[in-house]
Protein backbone atom coordinates (compact mmCIF):
# COMPACT_ATOMS: atom_id res chain seq x y z
CA UNK A 1 0.00 0.00 0.00
CA UNK A 2 0.93 3.59 -0.79
CA UNK A 3 0.71 4.73 2.54
CA UNK A 4 2.68 1.91 4.06
CA UNK A 5 5.77 3.12 1.84
CA UNK A 6 6.39 6.36 4.65
CA UNK A 7 8.25 5.38 7.92
CA UNK A 8 5.58 4.04 10.73
CA UNK A 9 6.59 7.53 12.52
CA UNK A 10 5.15 9.46 9.83
CA UNK A 11 1.76 7.05 9.56
CA UNK A 12 1.65 7.75 13.41
CA UNK A 13 2.37 11.70 13.44
CA UNK A 14 1.94 13.22 10.00
CA UNK A 15 -1.90 12.34 10.15
CA UNK A 16 -5.28 15.12 10.55
CA UNK A 17 -5.54 13.31 13.99
CA UNK A 18 -2.45 14.37 15.53
CA UNK A 19 -3.14 17.97 13.90
CA UNK A 20 -5.74 18.32 15.74
CA UNK A 21 -4.23 17.11 18.94
CA UNK A 22 -1.61 20.40 17.86
CA UNK A 23 -4.09 22.72 17.32
CA UNK A 24 -5.79 21.68 20.47
CA UNK A 25 -2.65 22.31 22.61
CA UNK A 26 -1.79 25.62 20.99
CA UNK A 27 -5.49 26.79 21.67
CA UNK A 28 -5.29 25.49 25.29
CA UNK A 29 -1.99 27.37 25.92
CA UNK A 30 -3.22 30.59 24.00
CA UNK A 31 -6.62 30.26 26.33
CA UNK A 32 -4.53 30.30 29.38
CA UNK A 33 -2.35 33.18 28.34
CA UNK A 34 -5.29 35.48 27.23
CA UNK A 35 -8.23 35.15 28.78
CA UNK A 36 -8.67 35.73 32.38
CA UNK A 37 -9.98 32.98 34.78
CA UNK A 38 -9.41 30.23 32.18
CA UNK A 39 -6.27 28.33 33.89
CA UNK A 40 -8.73 27.69 36.90
CA UNK A 41 -9.80 24.54 38.57
CA UNK A 42 -13.26 25.17 37.37
CA UNK A 43 -12.43 25.58 33.85
CA UNK A 44 -11.39 22.00 33.43
CA UNK A 45 -14.78 20.76 35.60
CA UNK A 46 -17.55 22.82 33.07
CA UNK A 47 -15.44 22.24 30.20
CA UNK A 48 -16.35 18.15 30.63
CA UNK A 49 -19.42 19.28 32.18
CA UNK A 50 -19.94 21.13 28.44
CA UNK A 51 -18.37 18.67 26.27
CA UNK A 52 -19.95 15.79 27.73
CA UNK A 53 -22.97 15.16 25.67
CA UNK A 54 -20.90 16.59 22.65
CA UNK A 55 -19.00 13.45 23.25
CA UNK A 56 -21.29 10.78 24.04
CA UNK A 57 -22.97 11.52 20.27
CA UNK A 58 -20.27 12.20 18.43
CA UNK A 59 -18.62 8.62 19.34
CA UNK A 60 -21.19 6.90 17.27
CA UNK A 61 -21.47 9.68 14.74
CA UNK A 62 -17.75 8.67 13.92
CA UNK A 63 -19.08 5.83 12.71
CA UNK A 64 -21.91 6.49 10.95
CA UNK A 65 -19.63 9.66 8.84
CA UNK A 66 -16.84 7.01 8.27
CA UNK A 67 -19.22 5.10 6.49
CA UNK A 68 -20.25 8.10 4.42
CA UNK A 69 -23.50 8.79 5.71
CA UNK A 70 -24.62 11.48 8.39
CA UNK A 71 -27.35 11.55 11.09
CA UNK A 72 -28.44 15.58 11.61
CA UNK A 73 -31.66 14.47 13.98
CA UNK A 74 -29.77 13.83 17.31
CA UNK A 75 -29.67 17.01 19.13
CA UNK A 76 -33.66 16.34 18.29
CA UNK A 77 -33.54 12.81 20.12
CA UNK A 78 -32.07 14.20 23.22
CA UNK A 79 -34.95 16.82 23.44
CA UNK A 80 -37.11 13.86 22.78
CA UNK A 81 -35.48 11.60 25.02
CA UNK A 82 -35.24 14.16 28.14
CA UNK A 83 -38.88 15.00 27.49
CA UNK A 84 -39.70 11.15 27.76
CA UNK A 85 -37.59 10.71 30.79
CA UNK A 86 -39.23 13.94 32.55
CA UNK A 87 -42.41 12.83 31.72
CA UNK A 88 -42.30 9.50 33.28
CA UNK A 89 -40.68 10.86 36.38
CA UNK A 90 -43.28 12.98 36.83
CA UNK A 91 -45.89 10.29 35.51
CA UNK A 92 -44.22 8.25 39.07
CA UNK A 93 -42.10 5.71 37.01
CA UNK A 94 -39.01 5.12 39.00
CA UNK A 95 -35.82 6.96 37.71
CA UNK A 96 -34.11 3.98 36.67
CA UNK A 97 -37.04 2.81 34.63
CA UNK A 98 -37.64 5.90 33.15
CA UNK A 99 -33.73 6.31 31.94
CA UNK A 100 -34.13 2.98 30.55
CA UNK A 101 -37.26 3.63 28.61
CA UNK A 102 -35.91 6.63 27.18
CA UNK A 103 -32.78 4.89 25.61
CA UNK A 104 -35.01 2.39 23.90
CA UNK A 105 -37.15 5.72 22.44
CA UNK A 106 -33.96 6.81 21.15
CA UNK A 107 -32.79 3.42 19.91
CA UNK A 108 -36.36 3.19 17.65
CA UNK A 109 -35.82 6.57 16.66
CA UNK A 110 -32.24 5.59 15.28
CA UNK A 111 -33.92 2.06 13.67
CA UNK A 112 -36.46 4.52 11.96
CA UNK A 113 -33.65 6.76 10.13
CA UNK A 114 -31.88 3.38 9.96
CA UNK A 115 -34.70 1.03 8.46
CA UNK A 116 -35.32 4.08 5.56
CA UNK A 117 -31.56 4.60 4.87
CA UNK A 118 -30.17 1.15 4.94
CA UNK A 119 -33.47 -0.42 3.38
CA UNK A 120 -35.68 1.95 1.79
CA UNK A 121 -32.22 3.40 -0.05
CA UNK A 122 -32.98 7.13 1.34
CA UNK A 123 -30.01 9.50 1.42
CA UNK A 124 -29.19 9.70 5.43
CA UNK A 125 -29.18 13.48 4.84
CA UNK A 126 -32.82 14.08 3.87
CA UNK A 127 -33.85 10.98 5.98
CA UNK A 128 -32.56 12.56 9.38
CA UNK A 129 -33.49 16.74 8.33
CA UNK A 130 -37.08 15.23 7.72
CA UNK A 131 -36.75 13.25 11.65
CA UNK A 132 -35.01 16.69 13.28
CA UNK A 133 -38.12 18.56 13.00
CA UNK A 134 -40.23 15.34 13.21
CA UNK A 135 -38.70 14.41 17.05
CA UNK A 136 -38.68 17.92 17.99
CA UNK A 137 -41.84 18.51 17.49
CA UNK A 138 -43.02 15.22 19.07
CA UNK A 139 -40.54 16.59 22.29
CA UNK A 140 -42.40 19.80 21.79
CA UNK A 141 -45.61 19.02 21.46
CA UNK A 142 -45.59 16.36 24.43
CA UNK A 143 -44.36 19.16 27.20
CA UNK A 144 -45.25 22.54 25.11
CA UNK A 145 -43.38 25.36 26.77
CA UNK A 146 -43.12 23.77 29.98
CA UNK A 147 -40.71 21.57 32.01
CA UNK A 148 -40.76 18.77 33.73
CA UNK A 149 -38.33 19.83 37.42
CA UNK A 150 -37.87 18.83 40.80
CA UNK A 151 -35.35 15.62 39.71
CA UNK A 152 -33.95 14.17 43.55
CA UNK A 153 -30.88 15.64 43.97
CA UNK A 154 -28.69 12.67 44.30
CA UNK A 155 -29.30 12.50 40.36
CA UNK A 156 -28.72 16.00 39.82
CA UNK A 157 -25.30 16.42 42.33
CA UNK A 158 -24.47 13.08 40.78
CA UNK A 159 -24.59 14.60 37.03
CA UNK A 160 -22.22 17.52 38.14
CA UNK A 161 -20.01 16.43 41.17
CA UNK A 162 -16.29 16.19 41.17
CA UNK A 163 -14.17 12.95 41.57
CA UNK A 164 -13.11 13.93 45.10
CA UNK A 165 -11.04 16.83 45.57
CA UNK A 166 -9.91 16.78 41.43
CA UNK A 167 -11.36 19.17 38.99
CA UNK A 168 -12.70 16.42 37.07
CA UNK A 169 -16.61 15.73 37.10
CA UNK A 170 -17.74 12.26 38.08
CA UNK A 171 -19.43 12.17 34.17
CA UNK A 172 -15.08 11.77 32.94
CA UNK A 173 -14.93 7.74 34.02
CA UNK A 174 -18.30 6.84 31.95
CA UNK A 175 -16.80 9.04 29.13
CA UNK A 176 -13.45 7.34 29.36
CA UNK A 177 -15.23 4.01 29.22
CA UNK A 178 -17.46 5.00 26.31
CA UNK A 179 -14.31 5.92 24.37
CA UNK A 180 -12.52 2.46 24.98
CA UNK A 181 -15.53 0.72 23.72
CA UNK A 182 -15.63 2.81 20.06
CA UNK A 183 -12.30 2.79 19.85
CA UNK A 184 -11.94 -0.89 19.93
CA UNK A 185 -15.17 -1.49 18.18
CA UNK A 186 -13.78 0.87 14.92
CA UNK A 187 -10.34 -0.16 15.23
CA UNK A 188 -9.68 -3.34 16.88
CA UNK A 189 -12.79 -5.23 15.27
CA UNK A 190 -14.24 -7.11 12.57
CA UNK A 191 -17.30 -4.66 12.75
CA UNK A 192 -15.33 -1.25 12.58
CA UNK A 193 -13.04 -2.60 9.50
CA UNK A 194 -16.78 -3.09 7.17
CA UNK A 195 -17.61 0.34 8.72
CA UNK A 196 -14.69 1.70 6.80
CA UNK A 197 -15.04 -0.49 4.40
CA UNK A 198 -18.59 0.50 3.21
CA UNK A 199 -17.30 4.31 3.35
CA UNK A 200 -14.49 3.71 0.77
CA UNK A 201 -16.84 1.90 -1.66
CA UNK A 202 -20.42 -0.35 -0.30
CA UNK A 203 -20.38 -1.65 -3.31
CA UNK A 204 -17.12 -3.11 -3.14
CA UNK A 205 -17.79 -3.70 0.59
CA UNK A 206 -20.94 -5.38 -0.51
CA UNK A 207 -19.25 -7.79 -2.60
CA UNK A 208 -16.59 -8.64 -0.18
CA UNK A 209 -19.22 -10.02 2.19
CA UNK A 210 -20.16 -7.13 4.26
CA UNK A 211 -24.13 -6.85 5.48
CA UNK A 212 -24.51 -2.83 4.19
CA UNK A 213 -27.22 -3.00 5.09
CA UNK A 214 -27.41 -4.24 8.90
CA UNK A 215 -24.59 -2.41 9.83
CA UNK A 216 -25.89 0.86 8.78
CA UNK A 217 -29.15 0.05 10.89
CA UNK A 218 -27.09 -0.78 13.71
CA UNK A 219 -24.95 2.46 13.58
CA UNK A 220 -28.38 4.58 13.30
CA UNK A 221 -29.44 2.16 16.18
CA UNK A 222 -26.12 3.04 18.27
CA UNK A 223 -26.76 6.81 17.63
CA UNK A 224 -30.28 6.97 18.89
CA UNK A 225 -29.63 5.02 21.86
CA UNK A 226 -26.39 7.21 22.90
CA UNK A 227 -28.22 10.67 22.02
CA UNK A 228 -31.16 10.01 24.27
CA UNK A 229 -28.78 8.81 26.91
CA UNK A 230 -26.79 12.30 26.07
CA UNK A 231 -30.17 13.43 26.69
CA UNK A 232 -30.98 11.72 30.21
CA UNK A 233 -27.53 13.21 31.17
CA UNK A 234 -28.97 16.51 30.03
CA UNK A 235 -31.37 17.07 31.87
CA UNK A 236 -30.08 15.68 34.86
CA UNK A 237 -27.04 18.22 34.62
CA UNK A 238 -29.52 21.24 34.46
CA UNK A 239 -32.43 19.72 36.26
CA UNK A 240 -35.05 20.75 33.62
CA UNK A 241 -36.59 18.46 30.95
CA UNK A 242 -37.72 20.31 28.17
CA UNK A 243 -38.52 19.79 24.62
CA UNK A 244 -36.18 22.45 23.08
CA UNK A 245 -32.84 21.01 25.06
CA UNK A 246 -29.60 20.56 23.40
CA UNK A 247 -31.30 22.72 20.22
CA UNK A 248 -28.67 23.46 17.52
CA UNK A 249 -26.09 20.91 18.90
CA UNK A 250 -25.83 18.92 15.91
CA UNK A 251 -23.73 21.59 14.39
CA UNK A 252 -20.84 21.03 17.28
CA UNK A 253 -21.35 17.15 16.80
CA UNK A 254 -20.79 17.20 12.81
CA UNK A 255 -18.06 20.02 13.77
CA UNK A 256 -16.21 18.22 16.33
CA UNK A 257 -15.88 14.48 14.31
CA UNK A 258 -14.51 16.34 10.96
CA UNK A 259 -12.34 18.39 13.20
CA UNK A 260 -11.41 15.40 14.44
CA UNK A 261 -9.71 14.25 10.94
CA UNK A 262 -13.31 11.78 9.73
CA UNK A 263 -14.12 12.06 6.29
CA UNK A 264 -17.12 13.41 5.10
CA UNK A 265 -16.77 11.31 2.08
CA UNK A 266 -16.42 7.93 4.23
CA UNK A 267 -13.51 5.36 4.71
CA UNK A 268 -11.51 7.47 6.87
CA UNK A 269 -11.60 8.45 10.75
CA UNK A 270 -10.36 7.66 14.28
CA UNK A 271 -11.95 8.52 17.80
CA UNK A 272 -8.93 9.75 19.49
CA UNK A 273 -9.20 12.79 16.29
CA UNK A 274 -12.29 13.08 17.54
CA UNK A 275 -11.90 13.20 20.92
CA UNK A 276 -9.41 16.27 20.13
CA UNK A 277 -11.51 17.82 18.24
CA UNK A 278 -14.72 17.48 20.68
CA UNK A 279 -12.39 18.98 22.96
CA UNK A 280 -11.03 21.53 20.66
CA UNK A 281 -14.44 23.10 20.16
CA UNK A 282 -15.15 23.13 23.75
CA UNK A 283 -11.95 24.85 24.63
CA UNK A 284 -13.50 27.80 21.84
CA UNK A 285 -16.41 27.90 23.41
CA UNK A 286 -15.09 28.07 27.05
CA UNK A 287 -12.53 30.99 26.23
CA UNK A 288 -14.68 32.69 24.00
CA UNK A 289 -17.60 33.08 26.47
CA UNK A 290 -15.38 34.22 29.28
CA UNK A 291 -14.51 36.98 26.74
CA UNK A 292 -18.53 37.83 27.08
CA UNK A 293 -18.57 36.83 23.35
CA UNK A 294 -22.38 35.58 22.45
CA UNK A 295 -23.71 32.19 21.14
CA UNK A 296 -23.92 33.65 17.93
CA UNK A 297 -20.48 34.79 17.52
CA UNK A 298 -19.49 31.26 18.99
CA UNK A 299 -22.13 29.44 16.42
CA UNK A 300 -20.36 31.31 13.82
CA UNK A 301 -16.65 30.64 15.28
CA UNK A 302 -17.91 26.88 14.91
CA UNK A 303 -19.84 26.79 11.26
CA UNK A 304 -16.48 28.66 10.00
CA UNK A 305 -14.53 25.59 11.72
CA UNK A 306 -16.62 22.81 10.24
CA UNK A 307 -16.04 24.82 6.53
CA UNK A 308 -12.40 24.29 7.14
CA UNK A 309 -12.41 20.96 8.05
CA UNK A 310 -14.43 20.13 4.93
CA UNK A 311 -12.39 22.40 2.37
CA UNK A 312 -8.86 22.19 3.66
CA UNK A 313 -8.42 18.29 3.10
CA UNK A 314 -9.83 18.22 -0.31
CA UNK A 315 -7.45 21.03 -1.20
CA UNK A 316 -4.61 19.33 0.58
CA UNK A 317 -5.39 16.06 -1.43
CA UNK A 318 -5.07 18.22 -5.06
CA UNK A 319 -1.77 19.88 -4.05
CA UNK A 320 -0.78 16.21 -3.34
CA UNK A 321 -1.84 14.77 -6.26
CA UNK A 322 -0.06 17.55 -8.49
CA UNK A 323 2.74 17.04 -6.87
CA UNK A 324 2.83 13.65 -7.65
CA UNK A 325 2.13 13.96 -11.14
CA UNK A 326 4.43 16.47 -11.19
CA UNK A 327 7.35 14.20 -9.62
CA UNK A 328 6.66 11.39 -11.96
CA UNK A 329 4.81 12.98 -15.94
CA UNK A 330 6.32 10.12 -17.51
CA UNK A 331 3.93 7.20 -15.52
CA UNK A 332 0.10 6.85 -16.52
CA UNK A 333 -2.05 8.99 -14.38
CA UNK A 334 -3.16 6.06 -11.33
CA UNK A 335 -7.01 5.86 -10.73
CA UNK A 336 -8.61 7.18 -7.23
CA UNK A 337 -9.35 4.23 -5.33
CA UNK A 338 -11.21 5.81 -2.89
CA UNK A 339 -15.00 7.13 -3.54
CA UNK A 340 -15.24 10.13 -6.00
CA UNK A 341 -14.03 13.03 -3.89
CA UNK A 342 -12.32 11.59 -1.40
CA UNK A 343 -9.11 13.90 -0.82
CA UNK A 344 -6.93 10.56 0.60
CA UNK A 345 -7.55 8.36 -2.29
CA UNK A 346 -7.86 5.93 0.41
CA UNK A 347 -8.02 2.09 -1.44
CA UNK A 348 -11.23 0.37 -1.23
CA UNK A 349 -12.37 -2.71 0.23
CA UNK A 350 -11.22 -5.37 -1.99
CA UNK A 351 -8.87 -3.31 -3.58
CA UNK A 352 -6.12 -3.72 -0.93
CA UNK A 353 -2.40 -4.80 -2.34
Amino acid sequence: MRTHARPWWQRALLTREMLTILILVVAWVVAVSVVQGFDGPLTITYLVLDVAPVLLIALPMTLIIATGEIDLSVASVVGLSSVTFGLLYQAGLGLWPALLVSVLVGAVCGAVNGALVAYGGLPSLAVTIGSLALYRGLAVGLLGTTAVTGFPETWTDGATENLGETPYPAITLGLLALVAVFAVLLHATPFGRNVLDIGRSKEAARFSGVDVRRTLLILFVLSGAVSALAGVYYTLRYGSARGDNATGMELQVVAAVLLGGVSIFGGRGAIHGVVAGVLLIGVLGSALRLEGVTVNVINIVIGTALVVSVVAPRIAGGLRVRRRNAVTPDEPPRLAAGPPGDPDGSPAAGQRT
